[in-house]
């Protein structure tokens, strides 16, 4: 996301490249071209004006350090202003009353329905909460049917009423039958429309007005980018909503919506959405945000998803096996299976720093491990626990059952021994033995 933002900025620092100092001159001209940047990637232009006019103010009132070179000082000031702009700090979800009514607002397809079922998964995995999901959208019998498939997926029943078409009725019904199955958390799912209408606002608000809820969000299209931006002002002038959840962000190489939306209505960014699967949902962190578009990548989200991931005991276990020099393709295939767990390959790649650039042009599918786990689902039960028995034969047949060559199924073992060896060497402290035996050079 934001590739297009990233390089232009990228181009537009290159001015001040090796500059001895920051000067009146060459700031307007890079401040110009940082502007010219937002524009192109769909910023509002009174924002994208603004903001450039603050970053020129700061940066040549700046007491430059003789360490720091004017282009890093200027890097520095845009990334806390980016950050500022989409606003400064992350803001929590509220979760109030008995039961916490969530309502959810939007236009058709700007993807409600499915963050309606990503954000009930979140907040029973992750808050331990009981929600209910409400089928709120009766003209579209598709959404009730996506909302009972979505609520299969993520473990969490869904509230419908066959043949009740006031949305109102339903909302208000679903909040007593909440109440009578003691679930904590209410998530109402409400009608798009391809437009901003009178009926449809006149509708959200109705609903809003009668279930009380004590957190609205506006879902909205990051793709849509400016348009995006007009509808959430839209509806936030009629509905006052309490946050916004930018969806499709991975597909948005431009990030207009991202940088120019709280400004303009003034509501928090809340959370984005990356990708279809149902635990591709995270809470909208500006300062991480400006990381990734200044191409700095994101570690603390990625150690976050791993933590997340991760399992002490597990761990241990994992420790002692490989100490013993007993780790085999179960354990292996396990490992795969807990990266996948954390998202997109191409997604956790870019939030490494400089490797997000570097990957920019690359495509990397998510189906990276799909030949490793045929060829260790080709195993047997004993080749995967005693990997040294695989020999030439076994080989062959296991090569045969994956549809791959000989030449992969040796590579696959190869890499295996490879990541044993250095994980037994790390597990037995074995980095700072190699330290100890290294030659020490004479005074």
């Amino acid at each position: 996301m934001f590739e297009n933002l990233t390089d232009k900025l990228e181009r537009s620092f290159k001015v001040l490249k090796g500059e001895g100092k920051i000067t009146e001159i060459n700031v307007a001209e890079t401040v110009k071209e940082i502007r010219r940047a937002l524009i192109d990637a769909d910023v509002n232009y009174k924002v994208a004006k603004s903001f450039t006019d603050e970053v020129k103010q700061k940066a040549l009132g700046a007491n430059v350090l003789t360490a720091v070179k004017p282009g890093q000082m200027l890097t520095k000031i845009v990334h806390d202003e980016l950050a500022a702009l989409m606003g400064g700090t992350s803001t929590d979800i509220k979760l109030e009353g008995t039961p916490a009514v969530i309502l959810i607002a939007g236009l058709q397809g700007s993807g409600k329905t499915t963050f309606s079922g990503k954000l009930a998964l979140q907040l029973r995995e992750k808050r331990h909460r009981s929600v209910l999901l409400v089928a709120g959208d009766v003209y579209r019998p598709a959404a009730i049917d996506q909302l009972k498939i979505l609520g299969q997926q993520v473990g969490v029943e869904v509230y419908t009423e066959d043949g009740n078409t006031n949305p109102v009725e339903i909302a208000e019904n679903a909040i007593k039958y909440a109440r009578s199955k003691s679930i904590n958390t209410v998530i109402v799912d409400t009608a798009g429309r391809l437009a901003v209408d009178e009926a449809m606002m006149q509708e959200i608000t109705a609903i809003k007005a009668a279930v009380n809820p004590c957190e609205t969000l506006f879902v909205v299209d990051s793709m849509t980018g400016q348009d995006a931006v007009n509808t959430a002002k839209e509806f936030n002038d009629r509905l006052d909503f309490d946050g916004v959840v930018l969806t499709k962000l991975d597909g948005d190489t431009r990030g207009g919506a991202a940088i120019s939306i709280r400004t303009v209505v003034d509501k928090p960014i809340k959370f984005m959405s990356l990708g279809e699967k149902m635990d591709a949902l995270q809470v909208f962190h500006p300062e991480r945000m400006a990381d990734r578009i200044l191409g700095m990548g994101d570690v603390v989200s990625l150690v976050e998803r791993a933590q997340e991931q991760y399992d002490e005991q597990a761990a241990r276990r994992l420790k002692k096996k490989i100490y013993k020099d007993e780790f085999d393709f179960n354990d292996f295939i396990d490992q795969i299976a807990q990266i996948k767990k954390m998202g997109g390959m191409k997604d956790l790649m870019s939030m490494i720093p400089g490797v997000g650039r570097a990957l920019k042009d690359v495509e990397i599918s998510d189906d990276i491990f799909k030949q490793t786990e045929a060829i260790i689902g080709s195993m047997t039960p004993e080749e995967r626990a005693k990997p040294s028995i695989i020999n030439a034969s076994r080989r062959e047949r296991i090569a045969r059952g994956s549809g791959v060559t000989i030449g992969d199924v040796n590579r696959l073992m190869k890499q295996f021994e490879e990541s044993r060896k250095m994980m037994k060497m790390v597990a037995g402290g074995g980095m700072k033995q190699m330290m100890r035996n290294m030659p020490r050079r004479r005074r």
